[in-house]
């Protein structure tokens, strides 16, 4: 099992899972953060971190989708290793639907 991030991590990108992640598998694109899948021990810290509830494991039902774009992205975006600025406007994006039709960049961070 691995987690992975959802659209709900898109236009928020809140970086607290960054924090507490004990291997560094986290990604940063423009706009939101993957998870490594083959990096990913599994250990679950980041889920409860996540103030979007972004990260899922595998194992939901929803997260098909998402193991796939984690996977891709992970392999274009650069490692993220400390926790940066969420977006000024984060929180008036957390419960907007569709985030990912609407506003997903496949551009990698510009850290």
């Amino acid at each position: 099992m691995t987690y992975v991030v959802t659209e709900a991590c898109i236009r928020c990108k809140y970086m607290d899972c960054v924090e507490v992640c004990p291997v560094d598998c986290f990604y940063e694109g423009d706009n939101m953060l993957v998870i490594h899948p083959d990096e990913c021990i599994d250990c679950g810290v980041c889920e409860p971190e996540c103030p979007a509830e972004a990260i899922i494991p595998d194992s939901d039902g929803a997260a098909e989708k998402w193991l796939r774009l984690n996977r891709d992205y992970a392999a274009q975006w650069p490692n993220i290793t400390r926790k940066g600025e969420a977006p000024a406007d984060a929180d008036s994006f957390k419960d907007v639907p569709d985030k990912f039709a609407k506003f997903f960049s496949d551009a990698p961070g510009k850290r």
